[in-house]
Parts: structure tokens; C-alpha cells; sequence
């Protein structure tokens, strides 16, 4: 998929933002406003898989010697607490509303959920052909969520204008102001993981320890360390105990379990190998060295 639909969808995601603010205020739906909030929430996911396209490409450098995979991570936990912010101000905000309801202007609401329903349909279908990965499926699962939200808040416009029942709109912007606040959680839980060097999701220290000690010739791991760099880049770092050989046949056993830990999604292996026997000098990150059985 080219970075250009991407791009393309942060353009007109930002787009959506500006007129579902404009017409939240206009029509004053409170809906509106949190629906602005949500589909900001949207622009990080966006941006991140757009810097992982572009910046892929950008190899390591004397500064940055991993290279700069975690930029984008550093945005997301940068906008998922500004994004958490906005949510608990625009909840408060619906709750005053629920308190004191305020008639809204039910056509504002309709004209711009029907704008963002068919924004977000389009990004949908742009991003259909990514679907096998990852990254873009994550993104095609939450734009479907907004899609629902806009349906969600044509629904309340209607039954508004024909029951008249004001506090319809700012129940659905409390309902929307919790799904920005449960997903911003996530995505703030997500990269201060990957931002304090936290194993990859999915991954076992000690399954990858036990799938190096099948490699040849290894008879004991330790100091396994396990970190993201962000995106799907991880990397590892051990001891090794071996037998006595000679440095052709330790390059051997290395290789092999660089290629061993690929099976895990880990790209960049560090190994410092050590004579079997003699006694570990440094702590553990696993409770007890593993050994071959």
C-alpha cells in the first residue's frame, strides 16, 4: 500500500475533525464534539503507520544507532494523553448537558454525521486491500467504529426532531467520550510499554530461551533480554554457555540462534557466548538460568 493513502486519510480525517467541530458548536451536539474528539483519535494510528512507511526507509545513524522506530511511538503516547484530557473535559461537559439539557439543532447533526459516515467509509475501502496487515487492520477496525458512531448519532438526530427528548444528544456524546477514553488508554498503556523497553506482546522470555537452548552445542541461556523498538522491530540480547570450539564453529552456533529467534518476530540479536562451566557473573532476568534438560 503507498504512504500517498495514507496521507491522504490523515488529510481528510483532520478535514472531518474541523467540520464536526464547527457544526458541534453550531448545532450545539455535544455528540458532535466527542465525535470530533474520536475521530482525532484516529490521526495518531494514522500518522504512525504513515512515519513507519516513510521513516522505514531512513537507515540507523551515528545519533540514532536503532534508527527511528520509536518516533512514532513517542507521538502516540504524546497524543494519547492529550486525547484523554479532551475526553474527561467533553464528559464533564455531556454531564452538565445531562443536568440541564440544551435544545440542538438536529439538521447540523444529521448533514455532518452523514460528512464523517461517508469520510470514514472512504478510508475504510482505501484501506481494504492493507487488511493483511497488522498495523492497517488495527486502523480499518477503528474506522469501522467511528462509521458506527456516525450512525449512532443520525439515529439520535432523528429520534430528537421527532420526540424531542434533548438529553438523547448528550448521552451519545458521554456514550462516544468513554470509547475515546477506553482507547486512549490503550494506545497510552501500548507505548509507554514499547517507550520503558517492555518485551514484545505475545512473547515469552522463556520460550525463546528454551528455542535457543535446541540450537546446537548451547547448553545453558541467560541475562535473556527481550525489548520493541516500536512497530514490529525487536530485538534480543543473551548469554550463551557453550563447549570449548574453535571461533568458526562459535560463529555457527550464533547464527543459528539469530535465525532460531526469528520464529519470535525478533530482527536484531545480540549474543555474547561463554565457555560452559564457569560460574555467571552478572544477575538474571529470569529467575534461574535455563538448561538443556
Amino acid at each position: 500500500m503507498k504512504s500517498s493513502v495514507l496521507a491522504w486519510a490523515i488529510a481528510a480525517t483532520l478535514g472531518l475533525v474541523v467540520a464536526e467541530v464547527f457544526g458541534g458548536f453550531l448545532g450545539r451536539s455535544v455528540a458532535l464534539l466527542n465525535d470530533a474528539v474520536h475521530n482525532l483519535s484516529d490521526v495518531p494510528a494514522l500518522g504512525i503507520s504513515w512515519l513507519a512507511m516513510q521513516w522505514a526507509q531512513r537507515p540507523a545513524d551515528s545519533e540514532k544507532t536503532y534508527g527511528y522506530h520509536r518516533a512514532g511511538t513517542l507521538a502516540a503516547f504524546t497524543n494519547a494523553v492529550l486525547l484523554i484530557v479532551l475526553a474527561l473535559w467533553l464528559g464533564y461537559e455531556a454531564i452538565e448537558r445531562l443536568r440541564n439539557p440544551v435544545p440542538v439543532v438536529e439538521s447540523w447533526m444529521i448533514w455532518t454525521s452523514l460528512a464523517a459516515l461517508a469520510v470514514n467509509g472512504g478510508i475504510t475501502l482505501s484501506l481494504i486491500r492493507g487488511h493483511a496487515d497488522l498495523n492497517l487492520r488495527s486502523i480499518l477496525v477503528h474506522n469501522f467504529g467511528d462509521a458506527l458512531s456516525n450512525i449512532a448519532i443520525i439515529i439520535g438526530a432523528l429520534l430528537m426532531r421527532y420526540t424531542h427528548l434533548n438529553w438523547i444528544d448528550p448521552l451519545l456524546g458521554l456514550a462516544i467520550g468513554l470509547l475515546v477514553l477506553y482507547s486512549s488508554i490503550g494506545i497510552l498503556r501500548e507505548s509507554a510499554h514499547i517507550l520503558l523497553e517492555g518485551r514484545p506482546r505475545g512473547t515469552q522470555v522463556e520460550e525463546v530461551a528454551r528455542a535457543i537452548l535446541t540450537v546446537e552445542h548451547v547448553q545453558e541461556v541467560h541475562d535473556v533480554h527481550i525489548w520493541s523498538l516500536g512497530g514490529e522491530h525487536n530485538a534480543l540480547s543473551c548469554h550463551a554457555r557453550i563447549p570449548d570450539m574453535h571461533m568458526d564453529k562459535c560463529e555457527k552456533v550464533v547464527a543459528a540462534i539469530q535465525e532460531k529467534v526469528k520464529e519470535f518476530g525478533i530482527e536484531h540479536t545480540t549474543v555474547q557466548l561463554e565457555r560452559a562451566g564457569l560460574p555467571a557473573q552478572s544477575g538474571y532476568v529470569m529467575p534461574v538460568p535455563v538448561r538443556k534438560a
